[in-house]
């Protein structure tokens, strides 16, 4: 439906409901924008509720009483220390898959954001900084809950949401007054946020030559350049707008060395790291020797999702390598027995 047919329809419906013409003229300005940043027209609670499938009760007691709608459990992080995740209950899971596939998808993130896209590829951000030089990786500390509600409120009102909507919206994909680890929302408004950053960064590095991405909150450069000077703007720029780097994990990477993005070696061509590869390896082995059960067994793993796990892992090192023949076989082997 376009603006024109939605205009007739709604004015009909309107005038058939006593609405006077200074509020249709108000309704139609209102919608108008929403339909050019091709959004859903949302005027109110009701509207939404509408829309999501769920009553304005559940709505309420969603904003109200969020951690309630929250499953909340720590995985473990490669340094050891612990990530929490914040699970949301399948009800809110349903109403943010609802936002993210009807209102975040159709907004613009800058080319140089490699995560969270649809029908993108990891392989994508890793065979752009193949062979070069130099590679320096920026880790973006505590990411999500670095980025604030009002932050989200701003991504809706830029829409042409008014602030009602858009406060609940924001209301419904925050936590705790921040984005959540483990909404569906939060990595694509995590894109949304930083459009204006990445476009800023991306410009200073075309000036001089550099090759820029970010996957996620890794940000990565590659190129002959003077690491202290883009390091100090890439700083400048990340705390203007209240995010901060991660020294710690500020890596250069010289041809002489492993150059790793986002756990790929790049050198020459993109390869997962060799100790993650012999670590499938060596559960492989043992489960193709003893068998899966007696495996599990020994090593105490108890876990009911362990064969998808592993395929998941597997499948990660097919799609950077289609045609590893062992992996191919690995992956046979675990359908065939899953």
């Amino acid at each position: 439906m376009n603006f024109e047919h939605y205009q007739r329809e709604f004015t009909l419906k309107a005038v058939e409901s006593g609405y006077s013409e200074q509020n249709i003229i108000a309704c139609l300005k209102y919608a108008k924008k929403l339909f050019q940043n091709n959004v859903p027209v949302i005027y109110n609670t009701s509207n939404l509720s509408a829309l999501v499938g769920y009553n304005k009760s559940y709505l309420k007691r969603a904003v109200t009483y969020t951690p309630y709608f929250y499953r909340e459990f720590e995985i473990l992080k490669k340094n050891g220390r612990k990530r929490k995740i914040s699970e949301p209950l399948p009800s809110l899971k349903e109403i943010q898959l609802w936002i993210l596939n009807n209102i975040l998808y159709n907004i613009e993130v800058s080319r140089f954001a490699k995560a969270y896209i649809p029908k993108l590829s990891i392989k994508q951000n890793l065979t752009f900084h193949k062979g070069q030089s130099k590679v320096l990786t920026i880790d973006i500390e505590n990411f999500f809950p670095s980025i604030k509600r009002r932050d989200v409120e701003i991504i809706f009102e830029n829409l042409g949401y008014s602030d009602i909507v858009s406060s609940l919206i924001a209301k419904l994909c925050c936590l705790n007054g921040s984005l959540p680890q483990g909404a569906s929302t939060s990595p694509y408004l995590s894109n949304i946020f930083l459009f204006t950053s990445d476009e800023i960064i991306s410009k200073y590095c075309i000036d001089r030559d550099i090759r820029y991405t970010r996957y996620a909150d890794d940000m990565t450069f590659s190129g002959d350049f003077n690491e202290l000077e883009l390091m100090e703007f890439v700083k400048i720029q990340i705390n203007s707008i209240n995010l901060k780097i991660n020294d710690e994990k500020t890596k250069l990477m010289l041809p002489n060395s492993r150059q790793v993005v986002t756990g790929i070696v790049v050198n020459d061509k993109p390869q997962v790291l060799f100790s993650k590869r012999n670590k499938i390896r060596q559960e492989m082995y043992y489960i193709m020797k003893f068998g899966l059960e007696n495996h599990m067994a020994k090593v105490n793993i108890k876990k009911a999702n362990y064969v998808p796990h592993l395929l998941g892992k597997i499948n990660f090192i097919l799609q950077i390598n289609p045609i590893d023949k062992e992996f191919i076989e690995y992956k046979a082997y675990l359908n065939k027995i899953k």
